[in-house]
């Protein structure tokens, strides 16, 4: 089942319009607690009805649904890979990050604090410097990593993997609470591409607590976190990129990645079926 274009425009339609300004002003969060879920267009569709009454989508010339092109970057040894695998409390990760319809370009440094807090950081770009990672973003990445966890970043990074998907961004009308819906998910890198199906949604919820009210809404319809569900981690695995991948298991076996197979060298085989390539 292929869920398409009038199918995200169908749930996007059932809320209410906020601009960006407004939504900026309401709920930046760039401090917060995050969950991520995995769900079915058909799930989505209902609890929409239920997030509707309480959200406001963002729209920008009409538009509800947007496209973004991420790079991230890590050393040779994959650092911010495994230091996510081993769930280390100080890690990080870097990427540049290109929003299509906005015409935006933004060096993110997301970091995580004693507290689980993801702290981003993040450093403007000439919209045409998408994918590289020169001396000032470096210097932002430093200044990033120093100011949270004191001393000096100085890992070598380049180009690990890009990703493409689409958003949509709620808001809560009251609270500042953030929600993000990302579907179409495409990854590339180390010779290799794949996609997720166009039917299955990451979700990702924002708060100050972790059990905002969005996260009601999801466990009443019986929805629940998967944990360890980094875009960049899952994407990691699905191009065959890493040796080691237990912990993101569960992610990817709900987004239909995972075959269940072990190759000759260890890795992990990802299912023949996942999608069509970038």
């Amino acid at each position: 089942m292929t869920h398409d274009h009038a199918g995200r425009s169908a749930i996007a339609d059932v809320f209410a319009p906020i601009s960006l300004d407004a939504l900026n002003s309401k709920a930046a969060m760039l401090e917060r607690l995050d969950n991520k879920y995995i769900v079915s267009a058909d799930a989505l569709a209902n609890a929409a009805e239920h997030f509707s009454e309480l959200f406001d989508v963002l729209e920008i010339d009409g538009k509800r649904s947007f496209g973004y092109d991420t790079w991230y970057f890590d050393d040779p040894e994959h650092r911010s890979y495994y230091d996510h695998l081993q769930g280390r409390r100080r890690r990080m990760k870097v990427r540049i990050r290109r929003y299509l319809d906005a015409k935006l370009c933004y060096v993110e440094v997301k970091l995580k604090t004693k507290r689980g807090i993801t702290v981003k950081k993040r450093l403007a770009i000439p919209y045409d410097r998408y994918g590289t990672l020169d001396e000032a973003g470096y210097a932002h990445v430093q200044k990033s990593f120093s100011k949270l966890y004191g001393g000096t970043f100085e890992l070598a990074l380049t180009r690990a993997l890009e990703v493409y998907y689409e958003r949509m961004t709620l808001v809560a009308r009251e609270g500042g609470e953030r929600m993000t819906i990302d579907t179409r998910l495409r990854f590339g890198g180390f010779g290799s591409t794949c996609a997720i199906r166009d039917d299955l949604y990451v979700v990702e919820t924002k708060s100050k607590n972790a059990n905002g009210v969005a996260d009601k809404i999801l466990r009443k319809l019986h929805q629940h976190p998967t944990g360890a569900c980094s875009k960049y981690c899952i994407g990691m695995a699905t191009v065959g990129a890493v040796s080691r991948c237990n912990k993101f298991l569960p992610a990817l076996k709900k987004l239909g990645a995972y075959s269940g197979i072990k190759q000759g060298d260890g890795r992990y085989q990802m299912a023949p079926d996942i999608g069509q390539p970038l």
